[in-house]
């Protein structure tokens, strides 16, 4: 299926594969730019040996969704709103006029259940860096907050950072729970180069993290 193509700004959606996976669809859409990572596969950056990482807490009850995301080390701090399916039957990232936004996949898990929640969002505009621009700088340790209708604050640690190549992309291996007992998110955006031929970005950058508190 050829790529789609955007008008205004862009991103090659990683989670549009996500779509491949559970229905069996291909489809991604970019921009002209390009961002950060440009290389590595899909354990490119891992878990440095000299970083303890803490144990995981339960996962939490109820389901509340989710209304922020922090990563502080990063500077981030952005709404959270969710997403479904657009025409083609790929997860609908969040509106092109709203690249400070981060999508968060409704019909999927919430943060702080148990399993992989999604949230996805912008590298970049045609014209300026969006709100998960800086993802690649993410780094085994750090934290990623996140804030909850409910008002509670789910505290996730990140263990493993991958840029994950376009090319022989597996999505049950990126998007499939780590441990079927533990609330895990995975933060998406866009990595490697531009391919202004092909319209697409070469690589995802793909954030796992584990929850490990709660406030």
């Amino acid at each position: 299926m050829a790529a789609a193509r955007r008008p205004v700004t862009g991103v090659a959606w990683a989670v549009l594969l996500l779509g491949l996976w559970l229905w069996g669809r291909d489809g991604v859409d970019g921009p002209g730019g390009s961002s950060a990572p440009t290389r590595g596969d899909i354990a490119a950056v891992g878990r440095p040996l000299d970083v303890e990482l803490p144990p995981a807490r339960d996962p939490l009850p109820g389901t509340p969704a989710p209304r922020r995301v922090a990563l502080p080390e990063l500077g981030v701090d952005a709404p959270v709103v969710p997403r479904g399916l657009d025409a083609d039957g790929a997860v609908d990232p969040p509106p092109y006029e709203m690249p400070q936004t981060v999508g968060w996949y409704g019909s999927g898990t919430t943060p702080g259940a148990a399993g992989p929640a999604l949230l996805v969002g912008h590298v970049d505009t045609e014209t300026r860096p969006a709100v998960f621009y800086g993802l690649s700088a993410a780094r085994p340790g750090q934290h990623v907050r996140v804030t909850r209708t409910d008002g509670s604050v789910a505290v996730f640690t990140i263990d493993d950072v991958r840029v994950v190549p376009r090319e022989g992309f597996d999505a049950r291996a990126v998007y499939g729970s780590r441990d079927p007992s533990r609330a895990e998110l995975r933060l998406i955006t866009c990595g490697g180069t531009f391919d202004r031929e092909a319209g697409l970005y070469t690589a995802n950058v793909v954030v796992s993290a584990y929850l490990t508190a709660t406030e």
